[in-house]
Parts: C-alpha cells; structure tokens; sequence
C-alpha cells in the first residue's frame, strides 16, 4: 500500500430472497480494514418504512448509513412506493456532488420487490427475486439460485444458508448472521 492510499474495507455479504410472499434479507457480521477483522459483529442490515421493507448495505459504513438515511427519506416522501423511492435515491446518488463520492451498495426487500442501487447511481431490479452485495455476494447468490431451484426451503431459510456458505469461502465474510424478514 503507498502512503497515499488508504486501506480498503471490506466488509460484508448481504443476501435477500423473496419467496411465497415472503421476503428475507441477512447479512454477515464482519468488518475487515486492510487485512485485519476490526469488528465481528457489525449490523448492516435494518427495517425502513414502518417495518415493510428491509435493507442492507455493502461497503463504506458511514457511507452506507448515510444512503440509508437518504432512502429512508424519500419513502417517507414517496408513501413507501419502493420504486420511486429509489429512482429518486440513485437520481441523487448521480447527480449531487457529496452523493457521488460514497463508496456504498444497497440491497432492499419488499414482500413482493427485490433491489439493488449500486454505488453508480443504478436501480438493479433482478428476475430471480434474489439480491447479493458485497464481498461474498457471488457465492450467496450462487447458493440461493441453487436453494431456490432444488430445495422447498423458506426465503429465511435460504438466505441463512446462503450466508453460511459464503461464509465458509469468502475470507471478507463471517458467520455471525443477521437475518430481517417480511
């Protein structure tokens, strides 16, 4: 590392499911500076509007506390409407100068909507109802497509296994796992 840069974080898999009607969303609980575990037990996940949706988020954690806030704003402004919400958010994310610059992912469940808003300003609606971020996040959602097309497992259940298997081969991801559901 050159003295001018700073140590990356990485921090996280966030995994959320929608099945039957029910959504679930968890995440992992480690934060890793450089290459050093700084926190075990960090919670990136959290309810928004009245309990209807949960979100998560990957990356930078004031950043993503900071988004979170934003989002959770435009519900308020939007009467929950999830989609506006966030073309609003990520409308912002590109355009406002202070927006731009924060290094974070959102990953949002609804009983009926899965979304993503990348760290570019982009809304990320997936086919599969399934939604990953983070360092692990390739291998949770591998796992879950997998759950969900060969196993009758709840949407709660699939995300626990999910995590529990990026857990096992992402080094950024641990097992202590927190699960919201709707």
């Amino acid at each position: 590392m050159k003295n001018n840069q700073r140590p990356v974080i990485r921090s996280t898999t966030v995994i959320g499911v929608i099945r039957d009607g029910k959504a679930a969303l968890g995440s992992d609980g480690q934060m890793t500076l450089g290459n050093t575990v700084i926190k075990h037990s960090t919670r990136k996940i959290r309810r928004l509007y009245h309990g209807k949706l949960v979100a998560g988020f990957a990356g930078a954690t004031a950043d993503a506390v900071t988004l979170l806030d934003r989002f959770e704003e435009k519900l308020e402004t939007y009467s929950g409407k999830l989609d506006r919400a966030a073309v609003e958010l990520a409308r912002d994310w590109r355009t406002d100068k202070y927006l731009r610059r924060l290094e974070a992912m959102l990953a949002i469940v609804s009983n009926d909507k899965a979304l993503i808003i990348s760290g570019t300003g982009d809304v990320i609606e997936p086919e599969d109802g399934i939604v990953a971020i983070g360092s692990g996040s390739m291998y949770a959602l591998a796992a879950a497509r997998s759950l969900m097309k060969h196993s009758s497992l709840s949407a709660k259940d699939i995300v626990l296994e999910s995590l529990k298997i990026a857990a096992d081969i992402c080094i950024y991801t641990n097992d202590h796992i927190v699960i919201e559901e709707v």
